[in-house]
């Protein structure tokens, strides 16, 4: 079956005895531990089960091949071999299995068969589908780097030869980012090992229905520097040969390498599945006739390297040898229920503290938000050769000597001018369309040390990195149990008021993310807040969601001076923009200033004064400021741009009538947009966001209760 494009390279060393017997161990111990796995799943001694069963072939010959520490690992669920193969244990594996917290995979905190190893640079798994292919590029463009800069970068550890394997089943690659991930590897050249383990099924749905032709490897033919080959999966000397060349062709750096494996599913796709509801028991029987260890078993004994009762004898001590670590595991206990806010965010640095508030050292002229932003990346580049910034149209120009005559382009809005032609195109640099691309990236660089400081160029057409923005970014430090960390910064234009933006170029959804654990939100009024704000992102070590007002960006009233190349400010910490008495007004972003307006109206035309809190960061939120203005107060209003259902306001009300009702001498009022979309036509825009006319109606409501 083998069939290969792309230069040949060396032939790997013949196998011998002592390699074919280890491959059968290897093989034999993942089979058996599967099966011991669901026996302990139908005795209640573990609460989930998903086999790798009939795909060790490929997973072993790989291992035989690259170096867990050496080498980076993003595995999937079926991959118990490999990760045997690389120095898993089989009592690490049988931890994970019963949730113990010494499970060094993840402390008891992800089902079983979602890998992980520190000391092996095996990334945390989880359960998402396809989410791996794009970290492990940022993961294989991590290492190019390092390794470029070793003299710059101490702490940080890169080989030149470097290989980053990512693993999947065939029904993965008809995810987006699969084809995102080749497609940047092939262009980038980057030394990415993908390896296809296809058993013909996607839980049911059979290959023929998922990719044209029926065959993957068939549509990557002819890829530019990418070296493809087809295998039986089942045929240990095939799959070794096939790995040994795809191996170097990634170490010599000419480029990724795809091997495309037809391997068996003798197992349903899990204990959840019933493979008999949808496969024919003819189909089932042969395909056992393919399985890899019955095939290498046989061989072993035609070609007299070991007769059937030594072989008998091997399997019975490799049996005995997973037993044994099956019930050492069942003595491990589970952690305990205080553990569960372990590792959602940093135990090492920690934001809200004061370390992060500093005075400013105000220099400059008044300038704006964008520009203070820029010199806050300015500045932190120079410090920090970690930091990374890439996004869509984020560099002066990718074909640097149009410079010689264009006054580059750094952003749409910006705010990333001079990053490039200031500290070279491996630091600042643009990225495909596709934002996906841009997240999944930053997270395998964030896992290698570096610190990804990227750009969504609208939060409007965020959702596409969404998934790795939630599933991903937000979890990994939590998921490893602390193993792997992720701090990128994500920067994120938003909102409306644009006049003319129309619902694609004016969305708010905050909200989505503060109701995400394991991420910081901050979303900045002025230019120094900005400024302070995104330096503290760039130096903590959690992930953050930096949220920019598109419409904050050059306004006259937000202007600041330059505060300085150390000037932080802790999160958590809200600011009083304006002090009152009679009502609280708590809120964020673009609405500090027309709440400030509104304010004055009232003040004008009542006396009554009127207390502006501005937030500044959402997740974490200074409720102690909220605490102490509502009993000052006794009224309050939560204000924010985003739609008025379901929105940000909503926590922050209900937190006021629960903790302060005996402080309030009327309702918690909330102000948000109209629970529909901003629209193109001014009219129809101002029917939508809050203005200072509507604020101001809202406050003399509650002034008047």
């Amino acid at each position: 079956m083998s069939s290969a494009t792309a230069t040949q390279t060396e032939t790997p060393k013949k196998l011998d005895k002592e390699m074919l017997v280890r491959a059968l161990k290897l093989m034999f111990q993942a089979r058996k531990a599967d099966d011991r796995e669901i026996m302990m799943k139908r005795q209640n001694k573990v609460f989930f089960q998903i086999s790798g069963a009939g795909h060790e072939c490929p997973q072993v010959a790989a291992s035989m091949h690259l170096r867990g520490g050496h080498d980076w690992f993003f595995p999937y669920y079926r991959d118990r071999a490999l990760c045997l193969g690389l120095g898993v244990t089989l009592l690490e594996m049988f931890q994970s299995s019963v949730g113990a917290e010494a499970d060094p995979a993840s402390a008891g905190r992800q089902m079983p068969s979602h890998w992980g190893s520190e000391k092996l640079n095996i990334v945390s798994t989880s359960s998402p589908t396809g989410t791996q292919f794009l970290q492990a590029v940022g993961c294989a463009e991590a290492n190019r780097y390092v390794y470029g800069r070793r003299d710059e970068l101490d702490g940080l550890t890169a080989e030149g030869d470097e290989v980053v394997m990512v693993c999947t089943g065939d029904g993965t690659t008809s995810q987006g980012e699969f084809w995102e991930a080749l497609n940047t590897a092939c262009n980038f050249k980057v030394p990415v090992l993908f390896l296809v383990e296809d058993n013909g099924y996607a839980i049911s749905t059979p290959v023929e229905a998922q990719t044209a032709g029926g065959s993957v490897s068939a549509l990557v033919k002819g890829w530019p520097n990418l070296h493809m080959q087809e295998v039986d999966g089942c045929d240990f000397e095939e799959c070794y040969r096939a790995f040994g060349e795809a191996v170097a062709h990634c170490r010599t750096n000419q480029g990724p390498a795809l091997i495309h494996a037809h391997v068996i599913r003798p197992y349903s796709h899990s204990m959840s599945d019933d493979e008999t509801n949808y496969r024919p028991a003819s189909e089932r029987e042969a395909e056992s006739n393919r399985d890899p260890i019955k095939q290498l078993s046989e061989r072993l004994v035609k070609e007299k390297m070991l007769t059937q009762s030594e072989l008998d004898e091997l399997k019975k001590e490799w049996e005995k040898e997973v037993t044994e670590a099956a019930a050492e595991a069942e003595t491990y206990p589970q952690p305990e229920m205080d553990k569960v806010y372990e590792n959602v965010y940093s135990h090492d640095v920690d934001p809200t503290s004061d370390d992060f508030s500093s005075e400013p050292d105000l220099s400059g002229n008044p300038t704006t938000m964008v520009d203070l932003i820029n010199t806050c990346l300015t500045d932190e580049m120079a410090r920090d050769v970690r930091i990374r910034v890439f996004g869509e149209d984020v560099a002066d120009a990718t074909r640097a000597e149009v410079l010689e005559e264009c006054k580059g382009k750094g952003g749409v809005f910006k705010a990333t001018l001079g990053l490039q032609s200031k500290y070279g195109d491996d630091r600042c640099f643009n990225s495909p369309l596709a934002e996906a691309n841009i997240v999944g990236r930053a997270i395998g660089m964030a896992v290698r040390g570096l610190k990804p400081v990227v750009e969504i160029q609208f939060f409007d057409y965020i959702w596409p990195a969404f998934h790795q923005l939630r599933n991903e970014l937000a979890t990994m430090r939590w998921r490893s149990g602390g193993a792997f960390k992720a701090p990128a910064v994500v920067r994120v234009p938003i909102g409306g008021y644009l006049r003319g933006g129309g619902p694609y170029h004016s969305q708010s959804g905050e909200v989505l993310f503060t109701h995400t654990p394991g991420v910081r939100v901050v979303f900045p009024s002025n230019a120094e807040d900005a400024n302070g704000l995104l330096r503290t992102a760039i130096r903590s070590d959690d992930p953050v969601m930096f949220l920019e007002h598109k419409h904050l960006y050059r306004q006259t009233h937000n202007k600041g001076r330059n505060p300085g190349a150390d000037y932080c400010i802790p999160f958590g910490k809200a600011k009083v923009v304006r002090e009152g008495t009679d009502l609280t007004v708590v809120t964020y972003g673009a609405l500090v200033h027309r709440c400030d307006q509104a304010a004055k109206e009232i003040e004008k035309e009542s006396g009554h004064s009127v207390e502006i809190i501005d937030l500044r960061t959402l997740s974490p939120y200074d409720w102690e400021a909220i605490e102490e203005s509502v009993k000052k107060t006794s009224k309050v209003i939560v204000a924010h741009e985003d739609s008025l259902s379901w929105g940000y306001g909503a926590e922050i009300a209900s937190r006021i009538s629960d903790e302060l009702f005996e402080w309030l001498d009327g309702p918690v009022r909330r102000i948000g947009a109209a629970d529909a979309f901003v629209g193109y036509a001014p009219r129809l825009e101002e029917a939508t966001l809050p203005n200072p006319q509507s604020i101001a109606e809202v406050m003399r409501g509650l002034l008047a209760y």
